[in-house]
């Protein structure tokens, strides 16, 4: 009897692949850890510590996603060994990461140095025979970063917090600096990859916010509970409509724009910086949310009435902004960004004063509006064109 070759598919460069997406599966392991400690201490320091902390992840994830972004003639297996060497360094910070700051930071420190080895790999590999200046970037981004990296593993704190300040520092500014001469070497980024590989964090994000009202709703089952868990799951779904009806398919369009202007830095800005802000809303949130749930009778503590009102601020101001940075007129942006930004502001400072259920039904019907008002908005210009 005959048997056919099974034949190995190669890989697609424009779509996430399948070994991305369980690379994602550690970094979802890594949020769920960090943003453990706005949600049982809710206070302004841990929240600070959360954002700082969430800032480097963020960055490293960046750094990954572009990494293999550039790798357009990479095999799949190759691309899957990669992850999963990616994936042991994530979850090595991922288990730091609850003692980030204290007992494990050097743990945390050796798994973003080992990260970034990984990475010096890859861009070893993509770039290296560019010329003496491309070597020069390489090893200066990933190399020096990640022996920063690593001798703060070995010296006392707070010192080490600034080595890892220094470190990202200097990535942030290379990047910036080098991202026209990069692209032109590079070609066009490939925009559909990135817009999955958001879309998905996005994801993550969001099922983060699911699983903590889950879990607060679980633990805390009364009727009041149930109710601002309602409220909660809300609030969620409306930033979900908000971002997979509206938000990917602009970030598509809008990239593709700036690739074809040939604006490397509006790349780096829309992908690299602003969207982190949108995401630590989304984190910021589900910890309020999370809290509102506990404690539905009460009004929220300070911090995480803050979390509540800014978390929404982050997520529609910088969209506005992303909106903007594409080149969408101010005039399509401000309609729906001012309340976006002022009724949720509102909610928080309520959410000092009233009970915290009342505080997310309040939350939820100013998302219900603003994704009403996008739909409406949306169905004229369709109707228009």
């Amino acid at each position: 009897m005959h048997r056919g070759r099974l034949r190995f598919q190669e890989r697609d460069a424009s779509r996430a692949d399948w070994m991305e997406l369980f690379f994602d599966l550690v970094f979802v392991a890594l949020i769920g850890q960090l943003s453990a400690g706005p949600r049982t201490t809710p206070t302004f320091a841990a929240l600070g510590i959360f954002l700082a902390l969430f800032a480097s992840v963020w960055w490293s994830w960046v750094n990954l996603t572009f990494t293999v972004n550039i790798q357009v003639g990479m095999s799949r297996r190759a691309l899957a060994g990669f992850m999963l060497a990616a994936m042991a360094a994530v979850g090595v910070i991922a288990v730091a990461a609850p003692e980030a700051v204290g007992d494990r930071a050097w743990l945390f420190a050796l798994g973003n140095a080992a990260l970034r080895a990984i990475m010096l790999g890859l861009w070893v590999r993509n770039s290296w025979g560019t010329g003496v200046g491309s070597r020069i970037r390489v090893l200066a981004y990933n190399g020096g970063t990640g022996i920063i990296w690593l001798v703060s593993a070995f010296v006392p704190s707070p010192a080490r917090f600034v080595l890892w300040a220094v470190a990202i520092a200097i990535e942030i500014v290379l990047l910036f600096v080098s991202a026209p001469g990069l692209l032109r070497r590079i070609g066009a980024i490939n925009v559909e990859h990135l817009a999955d590989r958001f879309g998905t964090l996005v994801i993550i994000a969001l099922g983060e916010s699911v699983l903590a009202i889950v879990i607060a709703v679980s633990t805390s089952f009364t009727p009041m509970s149930a109710l601002a868990g309602l409220f909660a799951l809300v609030i969620t779904a409306g930033l979900a409509w908000a971002m997979f009806m509206f938000g990917i398919d602009a970030m598509r369009t809008g990239l593709g724009q700036l690739v074809a202007r040939s604006d490397a830095r509006g790349v780096v800005e829309t992908v690299a910086f602003l969207p982190f802000l949108l995401v630590a809303g989304v984190m910021m949130l589900a910890g309020a949310v999370s809290l509102a749930i506990d404690a539905p009778a009460v009004p929220l503590p300070a911090s995480a009435a803050a979390a509540l009102g800014g978390g929404v601020i982050l997520f529609y101001a910088t969209n506005a902004a992303i909106s903007l940075r594409y080149g969408t007129p101010w005039r399509t942006v401000l309609p729906w960004a001012i309340p976006a930004i002022i009724l949720p502001l509102a909610v928080g400072f309520l959410a000092l004063v009233v009970p915290a259920v009342w505080a997310a039904a309040a939350m939820a019907v100013v998302i219900a509006g603003i994704v009403t008002l996008s739909e409406v908005r949306a169905r004229a210009l369709d109707a228009a064109s």
